[in-house]
């Protein structure tokens, strides 16, 4: 009884998660996106990518969608961090 009521709380608390806007995953977008550029990454394919990407899942949130903001926003803060791997000097060994 205990169990299944706990399961139900973390199910509604998932649902309440994917259907609330993506602040936080906006956010971490355009702080990559910053970091990136910040490296010297802006010549790179990925921040272009990662730039589409984020005014894509902008336009989602205007438009209340946001399971698909939250998604743009997560590839975009991906390519984003691509960019930067591709600009950072490899570890010395």
């Amino acid at each position: 009884m205990i169990l299944a009521r706990l399961l139900l709380i973390v199910a509604m608390l998932s649902l309440a998660a994917c259907v609330s806007p993506p602040v936080q995953e906006m956010s971490n977008a355009r702080q990559a996106i910053a970091a990136a550029v910040e490296a010297g990454a802006a010549e790179e394919g990925e921040v272009a990518s990662a730039q589409r990407l984020l005014r894509s899942a902008e336009k989602f949130l205007q438009n209340k969608k946001f399971r698909e903001a939250r998604r743009a926003a997560v590839a975009a803060k991906l390519k984003a961090f691509e960019a930067l791997e591709a600009v950072r000097p490899p570890p010395d060994e």
